[in-house]
């Protein structure tokens, strides 16, 4: 249960929050018609016919948009409808030629599901929570219309009209900015893992609309707004932080918050009155003529299931339970879909390296990759070539360390050096003396000298003043300029000191 709360003039007020996701479905094509989708193109160079609602045109829906939808619905527990409809949302814009849009109303092609939200207590999530998803259903996006392009005139650019986009209607679980954020990211990361999306809010292709409401903690839910198109995590996040605020000085103030929608400037944080907020009867839905029913046979919906990869969840808890990770890294490792790929990758290469079951050595790995590689790749910044960072390179060092034949300092030093010339680690230990001594003649004689030296300080660890240890430790690996095995120095030393 989420404490999250707005102490206002006069009491405690709670938020509700619900969450429009509109995300971009990965296909070469648009929903109806074979026009192109590719992100960044010159305006109006990707407009069919069917797009630009030219006469007598009629639309052809996109199986694999319709299989990517399918996909979704089954990553999040979702009823799958084998049987779904198409509607016409009627409106007027400068930017929609058909003067309605096809949606999807009564009969959306995926029914109730839900989504998990870990917690995280630096976030402000006390525990798990489950955030049911209302439907998601599928239609067409609308053009765009230009505004920078003339002094006095706006222009249209149809590119993405018919652009295929499920809407993902999430129910009002949610009660804090932090778990919105959290549902936020953790969708992306379902729809990156299944493919179904690419995410890229800042392109566009994954946006939310926003629906904040306030009240009393208990009482019935409040009159809610909609803030459109909003495009980070955290610009959901600020967009709830201000709305609720608003509506709670409106309602201190003794007024009424309206139904309406609104837009969010990110220069300011602010949020403001775009219109009033529409109801369904004011679009005059009406099933669409041109489009049968949807029909979803059993082979279909048989394939879209077994092209499903291993979910976040589930991945998160072969990391735990199998490998031996902490939440934490477990976490940390299956947010993105980057992140776990090059984990694996390099968790693979590392066992076939050290000659050790991956559970032995995924501890390992994974504070390499969550740590110590993201540390000296941002510390040495445009001197380094992530292109030099390979797998079997990084494999190659881990190794070394696990052999005892460096240690994590000189780990680094070697990363850092294969980075800016992509030479060969091993090479790189060799000439440029990164290399741990594990002699232990060497390094006892340089023991025997240190406690030779210091009889005084002998006579007062062995009298019981312990943390000199640490001193013989630091003088021993100085005489050794910092090249000698911890291991072994520790082990020499507790022998001869007694």
């Amino acid at each position: 249960m989420s404490n999250y709360r707005i102490q206002g003039a006069t009491g405690e007020w709670e938020v509700v929050i619900g969450l429009e996701v509109h995300a971009q479905v990965t296909s070469n094509s648009k929903l109806f018609s074979g026009a192109a989708t590719a992100f960044g193109a010159e305006p109006n160079s990707q407009v069919s016919l069917v797009d630009a609602a030219m006469p007598g045109m009629l639309p052809v829906l996109n199986r694999e948009c319709v299989r990517q939808a399918v996909r979704t619905g089954m990553a999040i527990d979702a009823q799958i409808n084998a049987w779904s409809r198409f509607d016409r949302k009627n409106y007027f814009y400068a930017d929609l030629p058909q003067g309605y849009q096809i949606s999807q109303l009564y009969h959306p092609i995926v029914g109730e599901g839900q989504l998990l939200i870990e917690a995280d207590e630096k976030a402000g999530i006390p525990e798990d929570k489950i955030i049911g998803i209302e439907r998601i259903h599928i239609e067409q996006d609308a053009g765009k219309l230009m505004h920078d392009q003339h002094p006095t005139m706006s222009y249209v650019d149809l590119n993405r009209s018919g652009v295929a986009l499920m809407e993902i209607v999430s129910r009002p679980d949610m009660r804090s900015p932090a778990e919105a954020g959290a549902y936020v990211r953790k969708l992306r990361a379902i729809l990156r893992y299944v493919g179904s999306c690419d995410g890229n809010m800042e392109e566009g292709s994954m946006r939310a609309d926003v629906n904040v409401s306030v009240r009393r903690p208990g009482e019935e839910f409040g009159t809610r707004t909609e803030t459109k198109n909003v495009n980070s995590v955290r610009f959901v996040m600020q967009t709830i932080e201000h709305e609720a605020m608003r509506q709670v000085d409106v309602l201190e103030a003794g007024g009424k918050i309206v139904q309406e929608t609104r837009l969010f400037d990110p220069g300011t944080g602010t949020t403001r009155t775009m219109r009033s907020k529409e109801d369904a009867h004011d679009y005059r839905y009406f099933p669409d003529p041109d489009l049968l029913p949807l029909v979803l046979e059993e082979d279909f919906l048989a394939e879209c299931r077994a092209s499903l990869p291993e979910l976040p969840d589930a991945k998160r808890t072969r990391y735990t339970d199998v490998l031996g990770l902490t939440p934490y890294n477990a976490r940390e490792l299956t947010a993105e879909v980057e992140t776990f790929a090059r984990f694996e990758t390099l968790l693979a290469e590392t066992a076939k390296a050290i000659g050790k079951d991956e559970a032995k050595v995924a501890t390992q790995v994974a504070n390499w990759s969550l740590s110590v590689a993201p540390g000296v790749m941002k510390a040495i910044g445009d001197e380094g070539d992530p292109a030099n960072a390979t797998a079997a390179a990084q494999a190659s060092i881990l190794a070394m360390a696990d052999k005892g034949e460096i240690s994590g300092g000189q780990a680094k030093e070697i990363f850092e050096i294969v980075l800016k010339t992509g030479r060969e680690p091993s090479e790189i230990a060799d000439a440029e003396g990164l290399k741990q001594v594990s002699d232990t003649g060497a390094i006892e004689a340089a023991v025997d000298a240190i406690i030779a030296a210091n009889a005084d300080k002998v006579e007062q660890y062995r009298g019981g003043k312990e943390a000199l240890f640490g001193f013989f430790v630091g003088q021993t690996m100085k005489a050794m300029q910092g090249k000698a095995n911890p291991g072994v120095v520790n082990q020499l030393l507790k022998d001869k000191l007694g």
